[in-house]
């Protein structure tokens, strides 16, 4: 184009070189191991025999995206188990500690508050019963 200069060799790699690596910053969660997602019960689901959580313990149950604690006093809590930094989906859970994969933030699988940041708000508490001897979180049918 007349009276517009082309960029030179030099200016077209380098903007090429950086592209790729300015991209990684957005895919960052992903390559760490974790997923972003939204999903949790939407409706009641049997999550399994109330005997697999012990008093003071906490079970993960990945595939619904829930983590159930029981109290010393055999009462259950529920909780969302996406992380309420980033979205992403939390698959560690070390004693009653959930740890997410993507930034490292942590919660308490008991009470949802956040032990370590990024994440500056709890989980997302969610409706659990048992049943019949069975464990249901999400909402009543």
């Amino acid at each position: 184009m007349p009276g517009r200069p082309s960029p030179s060799r030099r200016t077209v790699l380098r903007g090429a070189a950086v592209a790729p690596v300015a991209g990684l910053g957005l895919t960052a969660c992903s390559l760490a191991g974790g997923t972003t997602t939204s999903a949790v019960p939407t409706a009641p689901v049997d999550l399994g025999a109330e005997s697999d959580i012990a008093e003071g313990g906490a079970k993960l149950y990945q595939d619904h995206n829930v983590v159930v604690s029981r109290a010393a006093d055999g009462s259950l809590k529920a909780y969302s188990t996406i992380c309420t930094h980033a979205r992403c989906a939390i698959s560690t859970l070390r004693g009653t500690k959930l740890i997410c994969p993507c930034h490292g933030s942590e919660f308490d699988a008991t009470t949802g508050k956040v032990l370590r940041s990024p994440a500056g708000a709890p989980l997302d508490e969610l409706p659990v019963r048992a049943e019949k001897g069975r464990i249901v979180a999400g909402p009543q049918a």
